[in-house]
């Protein structure tokens, strides 16, 4: 199984928690909706934040490939 599929379980599986302790604790309705979005928000900035960790790798990847790739060029001119 691939780490993003584990990754986005783990993210929904938490997200399903938090949305159900929050819709099952005893307060206000606007206090409950105010949590949603708070939690919603945070939520958003984490997947936004291992999106980019992702975004960052996969170039260092491709760099790496890249000057693989150019090094056996040269190589073969040679």
């Amino acid at each position: 199984m691939s780490s993003g599929k584990i990754l986005l379980g783990v993210l929904a599986g938490a997200a399903a928690g938090a949305l159900f302790g929050i819709l099952f604790a005893p307060e206000k309705g606007t206090e409950t909706r105010r949590k949603i979005a708070k939690k919603s928000e945070d939520y958003v900035d984490e997947v936004k934040g291992k999106f980019n960790e992702l975004i960052d790798d996969l170039g260092k990847k491709m760099d790496g490939v890249h000057a693989k790739g150019k090094k056996m060029e040269d190589e073969v001119k040679v």
